[in-house]
């Protein structure tokens, strides 16, 4: 698919205007002014987003909410990025039908770059729109029609993480060693891919109040959820999942002809893949676990009260029981420098890998994801830990600071990490430090990327990278609904 995104255009200059609220900023231009006797120059900050013929789905409630903040913040900078960044999913990578052979909306979303629709990628990209979709039938059309098309996704393969919009007999994953189809674009078994499906159907179902998506395809999903996470708890043998691949990168493979490094059944869910796509250390990854047993209840809830299915609920919520007891058991590690914080992963033997990775769900997360309450002294110890250099994959140079991993390497910290940072800070001056290495580390382009270097913004991963866009919309959002728009508004970076 060709890239929609227009070419980038950035004329370096001296420090802006302040941009007061309620004033108008056009999307093509911004003024600045010189502070000494020469002429005034114009800073060219030409929108990024395509032209309007040129992108693939217009929201009315959208567009209204991009001119709702831009009218309230004040840093022409942070505006350009938040228009930028919010509609970058909407407009560069829904593909969305109105009816399908059935007659249901159909949505299929890209990850950006890659023209294939991940559970997890697609979950997230969507998921800051759900709150608008109250006022615009159009958009909660199309969110209807992401999680029709995932319910449809797990019924094809419920261990899969990626699926293409069509089979494809020669897709480049087509020869790794696992139980390929054409339908599936990569199959690596993450115990998040499952759980963003049901993170979205709850939040759609509690802001719409629409249960026509929960059907018999919702219901085959779930079970099969079920049997996949009971599968994965492994106790009886190593499961009916393995995977391999002929490939230079280690984390793009499993060990043990497939299977994995050992485990012992504690009740746990082994996960192959993390969220980054990177095989795991030891199976039992935390932060995963963490999200399945808040997803498991939510799948409970909705089965309940709109199914009817009190036998199904029941066995997501006893399932949900098992692993959060599991956790307590043996996910908490005592560091001799931060106290009782969450290990990263563990087997069951009593192996902890101690680290953090950038992708969400991490540990650093889970009070976003809502795993766990901000006020649990063991998650508090934790994000302590991961955002200092304790963390092997924490990363601090010239350019900026945050967690990275191994999927990209040494010296690339993620931004996601930076606004998961900032997600879950209450403390004004860390908010504040967010933004504005946010703002530092666009690199020109006035979007997010995958990762950057510690030391040189302008060496980054991934030009095109929606999740990220879009979740900096998400956050601006956010902090002026907590009440943070006069900190947005003394930021004074251009």
């Amino acid at each position: 698919m060709k890239l929609l995104l227009s070419s980038l255009a950035l004329t370096l200059s001296m420090q802006a205007n302040a941009h007061k609220p309620g004033e108008e900023l056009t999307a093509s231009t911004s003024i600045v002014q010189q502070d000494d006797n020469t002429a005034n120059q114009i800073k060219i900050r030409k929108s990024q987003r395509p032209d309007k013929n040129s992108r693939l789905f217009k929201s009315e409630a959208v567009e209204n909410k991009i001119k709702e903040v831009s009218a309230q913040l004040s840093n022409r900078k942070l505006i350009w990025m938040f228009t930028n960044c919010f509609p970058n999913t909407l407009d560069t990578t829904v593909h969305y039908e109105e009816s399908d052979e059935d007659g249901n909306p159909d949505t299929f979303v890209f990850t950006g770059d890659i023209p294939a629709m991940w559970l997890r990628d697609s979950g997230a990209q969507v998921f800051p729109y759900v709150r608008l979709a109250k006022h615009d039938e159009h958009l909660r059309r199309m969110l209807a029609g992401v999680l029709l098309r995932q319910f449809k996704c797990i019924n094809i393969d419920s261990y899969a993480n990626a699926f293409n919009y069509e089979p494809q007999e020669d897709g480049m994953w087509m020869s790794d060693l696992t139980e390929m189809t054409p339908e599936l674009h990569e199959r690596k078994w993450e115990i998040d891919s499952p759980c963003y499906v049901i993170r979205l159907a709850y939040e759609y179902w509690k802001q719409t109040g629409d249960t026509g998506v929960f059907g018999e395809a919702w219901i085959e999903a779930i079970s099969h959820i079920l049997n996949t996470f009971r599968d994965q708890q492994r106790l009886n043998g190593h499961g009916n999942y393995r995977f391999q691949r002929r490939t230079e990168r280690a984390t793009d493979t499993m060990i043990n002809d497939g299977y994995g490094a050992p485990v012992k059944p504690i009740g746990l869910i082994a996960s192959a893949f993390r969220p980054s796509d990177d095989a795991t250390t030891f199976p039992y990854l935390v932060p995963s676990n963490f999200m399945a047993v808040t997803q498991l209840r939510h799948a409970a809830e909705i089965l309940e009260t709109v199914n009817m299915r009190k036998d199904l609920a029941k066995h997501c919520t006893d399932l949900a029981d098992e692993v959060y007891d599991a956790l307590q058991r043996y996910a908490i590690y005592n560091h001799p420098k931060y106290g009782m914080i969450y290990a990263y992963e563990v087997d069951g033997f009593g192996n902890q890998l101690i680290m953090d990775d950038a992708n969400v769900p991490s540990l650093l997360s889970m009070t976003y994801m809502g795993d766990v309450s901000e006020k649990d002294q063991i998650y508090r110890n934790t994000r302590r830990f991961v955002w200092s250099e304790d963390n092997p994959y924490f990363f601090r140079g010239k350019a900026g600071e945050g967690i990275g991993g191994p999927h990209i390497g040494f010296d690339m910290p993620w931004q996601m990490s930076i606004m998961m940072r900032c997600f879950t800070s209450n403390d004004d001056k860390e908010i504040k430090d967010c933004i504005e290495m946010l703002m530092n580390t666009e690199a020109g382009t006035g979007f997010m990327h995958e990762s950057f270097h510690k030391d040189d913004a302008g060496k980054f991963t991934r030009k095109w990278f929606a999740w990220q866009n879009t979740l900096f919309g998400e956050l601006i959002i956010k902090l002026i609904d907590d009440g943070k728009l006069e900190l947005l508004n003394s930021i004074t970076l251009d």
